[in-house]
């Protein structure tokens, strides 16, 4: 889903400072395949007008193999920090490497990510006023990638404002022994108008970076914040807690009971809170706002979709098409990785 820590006013600005910085790279466009061939959930291409094109002038090519494996040391314990609203919390979450048997089985009933399913949002973004349709497609593939040493899902976003692509990512998710789910990196493209501008990658055990929980597996009203990763050479630090539990949500794909409801915030932008609602056994259905941010986002679950196994191995491919980019255009970061890998591979 979308970052709670940068509006979409904030992202264009940080647009437009880095394009420059990425002017010397050569985009080779590999088009993005369809993963339900003609399907109005499908995350194609975007549209003609606004095709992420950028005509190349020197060929970069990906690896040809493999990355080495990146050592893992154990971290020192996180340390404490005040934020603004005076609550003493860690700046980032103590991992314990050895509590991960089976960290691609994701089955927390909050947050289940089972290979195949995607759930698709729409809603609008509000910028000073100003209300921009905005369509979230998220998917789960079957791909494994190894990240800080823990097996992780590989979930692929694309997200659309006004029908432009604005953004598509792989983002990577493992769940413990104890069912709490964890976030453990990102990477995403930024597009405007048809042009890339930026991959502000951040991977736990890289660059200073550490794994957050996206979901715990037992949410408590009135417990403490905690981190939902820490990327501080691309300024992620998102926290949550939880805001309500029990209450009653309706949105087009029905009505749900007993639905979680999650504050996502961050310490540079005390008053705004990003709002997310989940149903047991399917995960998020509503993302709302709360608070005097000047961007703001709604958005609906509108379609559940089940992809058949043609499907799914479709969006296999072209999520690896995906990686084979991101191997370039972060070759100093994502290029440290190990590459995803599909179900059966050695």
């Amino acid at each position: 889903m979308s970052r709670r820590g940068r509006s979409w006013s904030e992202l264009r600005r940080e647009k437009v400072e880095m394009r420059g910085r990425f002017s010397t790279v050569t985009v080779v466009l590999l088009v993005l395949v369809g993963a339900c061939g003609g399907d109005s959930t499908t995350p194609t291409a975007p549209p003609t007008t606004a095709a992420p094109v950028a005509a190349p002038t020197t060929t970069v090519a990906p690896p040809t193999t493999a990355a080495p494996p990146v050592a893992i040391t154990t971290p020192a314990p996180a340390p404490e920090v005040t934020l603004m609203n005076g609550e003493v919390v860690k700046l980032f979450e103590d991992f314990d490497h050895g509590n991960f048997d089976d960290s691609t089985t994701i089955d927390n009933p909050w947050l289940p990510m089972q290979p195949g399913n995607r759930l698709v949002f729409e809603g609008f973004t509000s910028e000073e006023g100003v209300q921009i349709p905005h369509r979230l497609v998220f998917t789960v593939t079957d791909l494994v990638k190894v990240i800080d040493g823990i097996p992780s899902v590989v979930i692929w976003d694309i997200d659309y404002s006004d029908g432009e692509l604005v953004e598509t990512e792989l983002a990577f998710f493992a769940q413990d022994n104890d069912g709490n789910v964890w976030r453990m990196g990102e990477y995403p493209e930024e597009w405007e108008e048809g042009e890339f501008v930026a991959a502000p990658t951040w991977i736990a055990g890289l660059a200073d970076a550490r794994a957050g929980i996206a979901m715990k597996a037992r949410p408590e009203l009135g417990a403490a914040s905690y981190s939902q990763g820490w990327g501080p050479a691309v300024g992620f630090n998102d926290r949550a807690l939880v805001d309500e539990m029990g209450i009653v949500t309706c949105v087009r794909t029905g009505c749900y009971q007993e639905v979680l409801v999650m504050d996502e915030f961050n310490n540079d932008e005390p008053n705004a809170h990003q709002l997310k609602f989940y149903a047991e056994g399917i995960g998020n259905v509503r993302v709302g706002w709360r608070g005097d941010d000047s961007s703001t986002e709604e958005l609906e679950l509108v379609e559940i979709v089940r992809l058949t196994p043609e499907e799914l191995a479709e969006l296999r491919e072209s999520a690896l098409v995906l990686e084979e980019r991101a191997y370039i255009l972060s070759e100093d970061l994502y290029g440290l990785t190990e590459r995803s890998q599909a179900p059966g591979a050695a």
